[in-house]
């Protein structure tokens, strides 16, 4: 019996112009290069301009998605974008990338999941699908971190870049899901205790203020390989699969020294990892459309692979999603 899924039909992304490397911020904070490296991974990172908003980068990379499918703006029913940095408390950014698109007619909302958002998004999309609220559907992580962070905090302020990264989904009909392409399942969790862990210390109902991103990094790491582990491991059972039957692992870019504990402590093997980190630094929800669009574009995951993706972000959140290319 055939069953309505969701089947990704292309993707793309959109990095700002300027780069802001290691040595670069060696002049405004107390770094260096190899102090940066060797704790991250991270080398550049991409900076939005002046004036450009998160809704600007998502635009792009909605359309370099688009694009790749070959397909029409006007048939895309909904959009949901997840960010942490909105170009206003509201109204929800995705309704500017809907009208940027010329769409007047289906739903655009954002998710705010942090890190995790393109996970949380990507579920969401998928459930509509398969509700049969929309046939096809645009799933963006955009995001302009460099706004919220404190430039003097070199803890927090070497880690993060502005980007964006989308896919289009599809409703399609499949028999095996496991075999067939298709979005085969989500899991996602939270745990709203540690939330005092990395959050950004202002808003419109607390102090009225954008406030900076503040983190516990040590509190982070210890938590974040426990719990992206665990999800990984509870996807892999759910459907029957072990470590060796992913093709690509594309987690969320935070730091080179999570990704490598988490695929050590899964077992995943190294050269399953897309890693754009180095390059492209933590980008929050924009992390894991970034990588997908880079993998898949150079030509690594191909048609008919099996994808994991994976992400942890404030709240704590954390989630996972398998897709067959």
């Amino acid at each position: 019996m055939k069953q309505t899924r969701s089947v990704v039909l292309g993707c793309g992304s959109y990095l700002p112009e300027r780069v802001l490397t290691n040595q670069d911020l060696a002049r405004i904070v107390d770094t260096s290069d190899e102090w940066i490296s060797e704790r991250t991974g991270i080398k550049t990172r991409h900076i939005a301009a002046d004036g450009e908003n998160t809704s600007d980068l998502g635009i792009a990379a909605a359309r370099s998605a688009l694009d790749h499918a070959g397909i029409d703006p006007q048939s895309i029913d909904f959009i949901i974008l997840a960010t942490s940095t909105p170009d206003n408390t509201f109204p929800s950014t995705a309704t500017t990338i809907q009208a940027a698109l010329g769409l007047t007619h289906g739903f655009a909302f954002d998710v705010q999941a942090v890190c995790s958002g393109f996970a949380y998004a990507l579920a969401t999309a998928d459930n509509f699908i398969r509700a049969g609220q929309g046939q096809r559907g645009l799933v963006i992580g955009a995001e302009t971190f460099s706004r919220i962070l404190d430039w003097e905090d070199r803890g927090t302020c070497v880690l993060f870049g502005d980007g964006a990264g989308a896919v289009v989904l599809e409703a399609t009909q499949v028999e095996d899901p496991m075999r067939e392409r298709c979005v085969i399942g989500s899991m996602l969790f939270s745990d709203g205790r540690h939330k005092d862990k990395l959050y950004v210390d202002g808003g419109p109902s607390s102090t009225r203020s954008v406030g900076h991103l503040r983190m516990q990094g040590k509190e982070v790491f210890r938590f974040a390989v426990n719990a992206i582990s665990d999800v990984v491991e509870r996807t892999l059972a759910a459907h029957n699969l072990r470590p060796s039957d992913i093709d690509w692992f594309v987690p969320h870019q935070a730091n080179k020294r999570i990704l490598d504990g988490t695929a050590k402590k899964v077992g995943i093997a190294e050269e399953k990892i897309v890693i754009t980190l180095d390059r492209h630094g933590n980008t929050s929800a924009a992390s894991i459309p970034l990588a997908l669009s880079t993998a898949v574009h150079d030509g690594r995951i191909k048609r008919g692979d099996l994808v994991l993706f994976e992400a942890m972000g404030g709240g704590f959140t954390w989630g996972a999603n398998l897709v067959r290319w």
